[in-house]
């Protein structure tokens, strides 16, 4: 059986603390980069701080935990949205969306692909989004989780020589405490969502971390460039991206 040490970046909070919970379940070593610190550290879990829109401290961070943890799979979940019409989008917010969605994956995983190639094993998750394939007011957002999609199919042609599979996970609506604080249960507009997704549910964080939990296993080897969008139906008919 591979290394069991797992970096989730952005996992103090929301999907990604879902995550971490389900790794921990499934008894893999947790290192926790993010920002902010989580409210509690679970048993396995050594959490490590960075502000992942600054590359330097980005490379920083990575170079004391390769040092310190030989880590052969991650997933790169840390990210934020800036909501706006292309008329509205500013440089400012094309910037800072870029430099958490999409240059810090790229950094994360430039950090640990000679452990992975070293071992002739890896797993890289890139979280994506729906929006991908196109959503109102996403114009910066929806470029970033679509150019991830780019980086995850290079990145499994580059890497599968060495045994490591990429692949992302594209969520759909997921009722997190910021999207409930957001969309409240009883609000039209959370409705309108709602009547849009087949299953007729919200996703919940842990459907998220099942995904991720599959692509992760040793036995997931056959599976790499792939994206799985985890929406309840709701991208079914729609033009994927090619």
């Amino acid at each position: 059986m591979a290394e069991r040490s797992v970096l989730v970046t952005g996992g103090s909070g929301g999907i990604g603390r879902a995550i971490i919970h389900r790794c921990i379940e499934d008894g893999y070593q947790i290192i926790n980069l993010d920002r902010v610190a989580p409210k509690a550290l679970l048993k396995g879990e050594t959490h490590y701080q960075a502000d992942l829109t600054d590359a330097q401290a980005t490379r920083d961070v990575l170079q004391r935990i390769t040092r310190e943890h030989n880590v052969l799979r991650v997933i790169n979940n840390a990210g934020f949205i800036r909501p706006g019409t292309l008329e509205d989008a500013t440089l400012e917010d094309f910037d800072a969306v870029c430099a958490l969605n999409l240059r810090a994956p790229m950094l994360v995983a430039q950090g640990l692909q000679p452990l992975m190639q070293a071992a002739r094993f890896g797993r890289i998750i890139n979280i994506s989004s729906r929006a991908a394939l196109g959503k109102e007011l996403r114009t910066v957002y929806s470029a970033t989780k679509a150019g991830l999609l780019g980086m995850t199919r290079t990145w499994a042609l580059e890497l599968a020589p060495y045994g490591v599979t990429v692949n992302a996970i594209g969520p759909g609506p997921i009722a997190t405490e910021l999207f409930v604080s957001g969309n409240p249960p009883d609000s039209p507009k959370t409705k309108k969502i709602l009547e849009s997704i087949p299953v007729k549910r919200m996703g919940e964080p842990e459907d998220i971390a099942h995904a991720v939990a599959s692509l992760l296993d040793d036995r997931a080897g056959f599976i790499t460039g792939q994206v799985l969008y985890v929406c309840g139906g709701m991208t079914v008919g729609l033009g994927q991206v090619a």
